[in-house]
C-alpha cells in the first residue's frame, strides 16, 4: 500500500500491524514476510538435501538388486550430479526467461516424479534415467532458490537469509537419513526411500504459489510496478524507491551480456573467483562423508544397523551447526567463515586419514567425522551459496550462476563417482590425505582472492568487485 514520503508500512518484523514509524532515511524491514518468502524458496533446498543424500541408505540393496561392480555403483550414485550440471545450464537460460518463481515450480514438479520413477526402476538404465532427470532439478533449484533469496532479502539479512538455503538443504539429508532409518526393514526398502521424497516435493508446489516474484528479476523484466509493489512489502515506500533506482541503474548502465560475455575483462576475475568457490565447496570431502556415510562407518566396524543410526547424527549435527553459520555469516563476514573452515577442515581430514590408516576404534572416527560435518555445517556449507548468490553482477547473474554451478556439479560428480574406486585402489587414509590438501589449498585460496561482501547490497558488491 502506497505511502507518503517519509512513512513506513506499519508492519513489525512479525508482519503484523504497528504503529508506523516516520522520518526520512528510516526504514522497517517487514521480516515476516522476507522470512516467509525465504522458508517457501528454501523447501527447494530439502529436496536438494534429501535427493542428494537418500542414496547413501540403498546403495548396498540396490547395488546388489541389480548386480552392480565397484564402477557401475560409482556411477550411480554419482550419475545425479551430471544431471544436476544439466540441470544448472538449463536453469540459468531458464530463470531469465522465465523468472525465478516458475522455474521453482517446474523443480517441484520434476522432483516429485522422479522420486517415485527412481525407486520403482525395472532396470538399471531406467534407474539412472530418473537419477539424472532428478538431478537435472537438484542443479536447476540449487542455482535459482539462491539466486532468489538474494534478489528478495535486504543487505542486512541476505547472508541470514541465504544460509536458510543451506539449513534447509541440511534439514533434507537429516529427512533423508530418517527415512532410510525407519525404512530399513520394509519390503522393497529401497525403492520406499526414494519414493519417499515426492511428499515434500508436492508440499513445495502448492507453497509456492503464495511466493513473490523476484524484483530484480521484474524490473529486468520491464515489469516495474510489480517490483515496486514486492519492494514496499519487504520494507516500505522509502525502501522501495531508493532499491528501485539502485535496481534499475544496474541495469541502465550495462550492455545486455550473454554467456560469452562473462569473459569479458570487467568481470571475468569475479566469474573465476565464483567458480572457485563452487569446485572447492564439493572436493574438500563432504561428498565422501555424505554419500558413503553407512558404508564408511561399516568399514570402522560397526553393524549395519548401527551404521545407520550413525548417519542420523551426522544429519543432527549438521543440522545444529548450521546455525551457528546463520548467526555468525553477517557479523564474522564471509571471508573469515571461509578462511576457518577451509583450515579447520584441513586439521580433521589429516585425523581421519590417520584414524583409517592406524584402524582406531569406530568411535574415534565417528567423532572426527562429526568434527568434519560439524565444521562445514558451520563454514563453507552456508557460505558458499551465499558468496555465489552476491558476487556476481545483476546482468550475468543468472549466466555467472549457471556456470559456477555447472562447475559445482562436475566437481560434486567426479568426487562422489571416483570415491568408490579411490577406496578400491588407494584406500580410505589417501583418499582424505588428498581432501586435507585440498582443503590447504582452499585456505590460501580465499585468503588471497575472496573479496568480504557483508553489509553491503547486491548493486554495492557489483560496483566493488567491477573496480577490483
Amino acid at each position: 500500500m502506497a505511502q507518503a514520503p517519509g512513512t513506513f508500512s506499519n508492519l513489525d518484523k512479525t508482519g503484523l500491524n504497528t504503529s508506523g514509524l516516520s522520518g526520512p532515511g528510516l526504514v522497517q524491514i517487514n521480516k515476516g514476510y522476507v522470512y516467509l518468502l525465504s522458508a517457501i524458496a528454501a523447501l527447494g533446498g530439502i529436496l536438494f538435501g534429501f535427493d542428494l543424500v537418500i542414496i547413501s541408505g540403498t546403495v548396498g540393496f540396490f547395488q546388489a538388486h541389480f548386480g552392480l561392480n565397484e564402477l557401475e555403483t560409482g556411477w550411480a550414485v554419482g550419475c545425479i550430479n551430471l544431471g544436476a550440471a544439466i540441470g544448472a545450464v538449463l536453469g540459468g537460460w531458464l530463470c531469465e526467461r522465465l523468472g525465478r518463481k516458475k522455474l521453482l515450480m517446474i523443480c517441484a514438479i520434476l522432483f516429485a516424479v522422479t522420486g517415485g520413477g527412481t525407486g520403482w526402476a525395472e532396470n538399471f538404465p531406467m534407474f539412472i534415467g530418473f537419477r539424472m532427470l532428478s538431478g537435472v532439478a537438484v542443479g536447476a533449484a540449487a542455482l535459482v532458490c539462491p539466486i532468489y533469496l538474494a534478489e528478495i532479502s535486504p543487505a542486512p539479512m541476505r547472508g541470514t537469509t541465504v544460509s536458510f538455503y543451506q539449513l534447509s538443504i541440511v534439514v533434507g539429508i537429516l529427512l533423508a537419513y530418517f527415512s532410510n532409518y525407519m525404512l530399513l526393514d520394509v519390503e522393497d526398502n529401497w525403492r520406499w526411500m526414494f519414493s519417499s521424497q515426492s511428499i515434500p516435493a508436492l508440499l513445495f508446489y502448492f507453497s509456492l504459489f503464495m511466493a513473490s516474484e523476484s524484483p530484480r528479476w521484474l524490473i529486468r523484466a520491464g515489469r516495474e510496478f510489480e517490483a515496486h509493489i514486492v519492494l514496499e512489502r519487504v520494507g516500505g515506500l522509502d525502501y522501495a524507491l531508493a532499491e528501485q533506482e539502485q535496481i534499475e541503474q544496474s541495469f541502465a548502465d550495462k550492455a545486455e551480456y550473454n554467456v560469452t560475455d562473462l569473459f569479458r575483462k570487467d568481470v571475468v576475475h569475479i566469474v573465476f573467483i565464483g567458480v572457485m568457490i563452487a569446485v572447492f565447496s564439493q572436493i574438500v570431502g563432504q561428498n565422501s562423508i555424505f554419500s558413503y556415510a553407512p558404508e564408511l562407518f561399516k568399514k570402522a566396524g560397526m553393524a549395519q544397523n548401527s551404521a545407520f543410526l550413525q548417519s542420523i547424527i551426522i544429519g543432527v549435527t549438521n543440522f545444529v551447526f548450521t546455525f551457528v553459520a546463520i548467526g555468525a555469516i553477517d557479523k564474522a563476514g564471509r571471508k573469515k567463515l571461509l578462511q576457518y573452515g577451509s583450515f579447520l577442515l584441513f586439521l580433521d581430514a589429516l585425523a581421519l586419514s590417520a584414524a583409517f590408516y592406524l584402524q582406531w576404534s569406530g568411535l574415534w572416527v565417528l567423532v572426527f567425522v562429526l568434527a568434519f560435518v560439524g565444521i562445514y555445517s558451520a563454514t563453507l556449507g552456508p557460505v558458499t551459496w551465499v558468496a555465489l548468490s552476491e558476487i556476481f553482477p545483476n546482468r550475468i547473474r543468472g549466466n555467472a550462476m549457471a556456470v559456477a554451478t555447472l562447475a559445482l556439479w562436475i566437481a560434486n560428480f567426479f568426487t562422489t563417482a571416483l570415491f568408490p574406486v579411490m577406496n578400491q585402489y588407494f584406500g580410505i587414509p589417501v583418499t582424505f590425505l588428498i581432501h586435507a590438501a585440498v582443503c590447504l589449498v582452499y585456505y590460501f585460496f580465499v585468503r588471497t582472492s575472496v573479496p568480504e561482501t557483508k553489509g553491503r547490497s547486491l548493486e554495492e558488491i557489483e560496483k566493488l568487485l567491477q573496480k577490483s
